[in-house]
């Protein structure tokens, strides 16, 4: 059965993953969510990801990251949704646990966190937060 909403299962992915106690967990390649594992990746939320072309659509593929144990995301929640797109102006951006997490954002020049999204100021839809 065909995924209608590719990044929420991408999220679910991780999320399911960290709460099994799995060291990699892998899904279908996109554009958009090799920049969502670079970004995880740069915040620490993830150790590594890796890009496999298979000669079809290509995986990725998720190192998750513990702490003591723990995994690492304690939460990853996905907002905007294809029923219902959250837009969120630069002014109105959301601030996830008072900054300690992040919130991915896709806008104009690219998808990014909130606080990059801020120093560009510009503002767009709001894809997930993490913390």
């Amino acid at each position: 059965m065909p995924v209608t909403d590719q990044v929420g299962d991408f999220l679910t992915r991780i999320r399911n993953a960290g709460a099994a106690g799995h060291s990699h967990t892998q899904a279908p390649l996109s554009k958009v969510k090799e920049r969502i594992a670079a970004i995880l990746k740069d915040q620490g939320f993830i150790d590594n990801y890796e890009v496999i072309h298979d000669g079809v659509q290509g995986v990725i593929k998720i190192k998750l990251r513990y702490h003591n144990k723990k995994h690492v995301i304690r939460e990853i929640k996905r907002v905007s949704k294809p029923g219902r797109r959250i837009y969120s102006p630069v002014e109105q951006l959301p601030k996830v646990y008072n900054s300690l997490g992040i919130a991915i954002v896709s806008t104009s020049k690219g998808i990014m966190t909130d606080k990059q999204a801020r120093h560009y100021n510009v503002g767009g839809e709001v894809i997930c937060t993490i913390w």
